[in-house]
């Protein structure tokens, strides 16, 4: 496993045991992986916007509604959508690392043997 792929998945780890301190671990090391390209800055952004949605328990944000609901049908589906969206031609670097970080946190989430 990659190491990013491997890091993203104890972020996700520790987004759904609600440990905000080693989240904000793995998600520093995230965005070192990534550098400050156009693309890892839009990977961060969306990492980053994970991650503080969690600590605001946003009810309003995607990613707090899918922890709550528990629904693999819908981050299945948002994982296609975004996956898709990371790979179109026509997007800037920014929103590909943006949908990919998207993917590879819905791809580690799905990957977890208990959604509670």
């Amino acid at each position: 496993m990659p190491a990013r792929d491997m890091r993203m998945e104890m972020f996700v780890r520790a987004i759904m045991r609600r440990d905000l301190t080693k989240a904000k671990n793995h998600m520093e090391k995230l965005i070192k992986m990534v550098g400050s390209d156009d693309w890892g800055k839009g990977y961060s952004r969306a990492v980053e916007g994970i991650m503080n949605a969690i600590k605001d328990n946003d009810t309003d944000s995607l990613i707090v509604q899918l922890l709550n609901s528990h629904d693999r049908v819908k981050a299945k589906e948002l994982l296609e959508l975004y996956s898709e969206m990371a790979t179109q031609d026509f997007r800037d670097e920014y929103e590909k690392g943006y949908y990919t970080a998207w993917s590879e946190f819905l791809k580690a989430y799905l990957g977890q043997r208990t959604l509670t």
